[in-house]
């Protein structure tokens, strides 16, 4: 399954990698699009496994600068619409649109070229790859000895600490670390994590959080202007999303029940219809 997931976001050939110009035009587009309206957007999202009906007419936006929260018990389709989302799975019916374009029928690979991180359930990192060349795969589509951005040291210090360390040698809590560094070291301006507190420490779980939030607010922490990311988390501890969430959707059976603000969560009953 790791394999198979990763494989889909590395290119082909490591010579088919875009021009810089190009790349710089891209986060233009998604700057732009985050002034004038949602950097994601999702209209009538259906998807089919065999003849089961898994998601039913799924709509959801992500603002940059907010945290998006997605909530639901395990079999209600979480995971297949981030999967939909980064096009792992073909979209049967529905449009996805990414800083303006078009994005349903694109490659995993090509969505992560437009500047879409993901951070799949279980992490999936190369078990056998050290924690340097891990990081590098976040690197696929780039030019050629593109350095890895010392910022993700700043986020995750102990990753610094490892990396001449094998990948399937680390703590849950470290391999998930070093998943959403992966994520974030070609500079996406969308995030897209699924459960990243399944089998964590608290520990690490607050200081994943802490992350989040910061992306969110401000970007990663760089020198120039404030890029402030995208977030879409799918989660099912509640206490942690209900302290990150902006926005939240709840899911239940393939389709979004209840949906509102992050601030509104508690008064709204969400805790309890996470526990029904």
């Amino acid at each position: 399954m790791a394999a198979d997931v990763n494989a889909a976001l590395t290119p082909r050939s490591s010579m088919a990698t875009p021009q810089p110009a190009r790349t710089e035009a891209a986060r233009r587009t998604a700057a732009q699009a985050a002034v004038d309206g949602p950097l994601l957007k999702v209209e009538a999202l259906n998807q089919y496994y065999g003849g089961s009906h898994i998601l039913r007419n799924v709509a959801l936006e992500a603002v940059a600068g907010e945290v998006t929260v997605v909530l639901g018990r395990n079999g209600v389709g979480k995971t297949t619409l981030l999967k939909s989302l980064m096009g792992v799975v073909p979209v049967r019916a529905g449009r996805v649109s990414f800083a303006g374009a078009d994005i349903t029928d694109d490659t995993p690979y090509q969505r992560a070229r437009r500047g879409i991180g993901y951070v799949p359930q279980g992490r999936e990192i190369f078990s056998r790859l050290t924690v340097q060349e891990n990081l590098q795969m976040g690197l696929a589509y780039k030019r050629g000895g593109t350095a890895l951005p010392q910022e993700l040291f700043e986020l995750f210090p102990v990753l610094k600490q490892m990396l001449n360390r094998r990948g399937g040698d680390l703590s849950g809590g470290q391999q998930q670390q070093l998943a959403i560094a992966r994520a974030l070291a070609a500079g996406p301006s969308l995030l897209v994590l699924d459960e990243p507190t399944e089998g964590i420490q608290p520990s690490i779980i607050k200081d994943i959080g802490r992350v989040i939030r910061m992306l969110a607010d401000t970007g990663l922490p760089t020198s120039g202007p404030p890029q402030r990311m995208a977030i879409v988390l799918v989660e099912q501890y509640y206490d942690f999303a209900a302290e990150l969430a902006d926005r939240y959707l709840v899911m239940e059976r393939g389709e979004v029940v209840q949906r509102g603000r992050g601030a509104d969560m508690e008064r709204e009953g969400v805790r309890a219809r996470m526990s029904i």
